[in-house]
Parts: structure tokens; C-alpha cells; sequence
């Protein structure tokens, strides 16, 4: 039996849901997902195709990087995915993805301000902006750290955009929720100037959104 095979199984199963968003082009963007009890990490291989994945081609590391179990090199994003989890012990999920239209945000330099009841209810703010950071090592992971705050999303200045959450599902929720925001906002862009919502209900749709939607 697969060590983590549950968490395995979930990391491998929503990566189907990147491309069914379009939120990915072909290898690019990953998800991982930490157990709490061992701390261990899940993570896409890395360039794997999407159809192509299978919870056994899954790598399984431990925070400092060194691969538990698994055969194929891990994501290039790696670093970044530990980075942000030794840092937020309150995070057992991240995603990284391309998605077009946050993108584009992130490209001209520009947060996704509060403008839309879906952004406060999922972000409770606006979705920030971190600064261009290389790749491979440590600083897009400390970007993410420093500026993310109580958001669940945050774009890289021309590079894309890392989502986290509770769990892997959360994490890929948000990645789904602010290309979503993303597009309306751009599309909200060329029609006129954006009307903003008010601060305090900025903070009463979060408040009622994160403890009273759902079941």
C-alpha cells in the first residue's frame, strides 16, 4: 500500500479540475496538499500531463524537500509549496496555476480590487499582488508569505497565480473562484470605471459568507 494513498488519491483527483476550468495549458500549474498528522506533502510530478496522472506517479517529501516515496522529480514549484508551508501551519493546501485572466492582472502590475459580493465573500478583500520573483528557490514563496495576509489568493507580478486553503480542495476552490472574479473584473474594466464596495461591507459579507453560507 501507497504511503498517504487517501491524500494521494485527492491531490491526483482534483488536477482534473485545472484543465476543466481552464486554469492550466498543457504541463503547467500543480496542487499539493500536507497531511497534518505526519506533515508529509503531496505534489504533482513534475511535467507530467494531466491525463497522465495517477495517484502512484504522486510525490510524497518531507518539509525540508527530501522525497519519502515516489519515483519521478517533483514540481519545479516545490520550493514554493514548502516555503509556504513551513511558514502557515494553518495551510494543508496550495495550488499554483496560470489561469489567463488573473494572469493578465498580475502581467500590468495591478491587484483584483473588492468590487464584486463573490470576491468579498471568497477573499474578504482584495486579491493581492506580489512582486516578480525567480523561480526554484525560495522567493515566490516568501512573496506569497509576506503579502497573502487573510487572503486565500494572491497573483505573482508576471508569472501567475498560488492559491492556498485549509485542504487541497479549498486551495483549488480559490484558484476556480479567482479566475472567475478575474475575468468579470477585466471584462467589468472595459464597460467603465468600477464602482467599489464599501469597506465595512466588504467585512460583513466575509464575516456572513465564511459562518453562515452553506451547510
Amino acid at each position: 500500500m501507497m504511503l498517504l494513498d487517501s491524500l494521494r488519491q485527492q491531490v491526483c483527483s482534483l488536477h482534473a479540475e485545472l484543465p476543466r476550468y481552464n486554469l492550466v495549458t498543457w504541463t503547467s500549474g500543480n496542487i499539493s496538499g500536507r497531511d497534518p498528522e505526519t506533515g508529509f506533502v503531496v505534489i504533482k510530478p513534475s511535467g507530467v500531463a494531466y491525463a497522465e496522472l495517477t495517484p502512484d506517479k504522486m510525490v510524497v517529501l518531507d518539509l525540508d524537500g527530501k522525497v519519502v516515496e515516489g519515483t519521478l522529480k517533483p514540481s519545479s514549484d516545490t520550493t514554493t509549496h514548502l516555503y509556504i508551508y513551513n511558514k502557515r501551519m494553518d495551510v494543508n493546501g496550495i495550488v499554483h496555476t496560470h489561469s489567463p485572466f488573473a494572469t493578465a492582472f498580475a502581467v500590468v502590475g495591478r491587484t483584483i480590487p473588492p468590487v464584486l459580493t463573490a470576491i468579498c465573500d471568497e477573499f474578504g478583500g482584495e486579491i493581492p499582488l506580489g512582486g516578480l520573483a525567480p523561480i526554484g528557490d525560495e522567493s515566490i514563496g516568501e512573496e506569497v508569505v509576506r503579502l497573502i495576509g487573510k487572503s486565500s489568493a494572491i497573483l505573482i507580478q508576471n508569472h501567475g497565480v498560488f492559491t492556498i486553503g485549509k485542504d487541497p480542495k479549498a486551495a483549488v476552490k480559490a484558484a476556480v473562484m479567482v479566475e472567475d472574479a478575474a475575468r468579470t473584473v477585466f471584462y467589468a474594466v472595459q464597460l467603465g470605471e468600477l464602482i467599489p464596495i464599501p469597506p465595512d461591507m466588504v467585512v460583513r459579507l466575509h464575516k456572513r459568507y465564511t459562518e453562515q453560507y452553506g451547510q
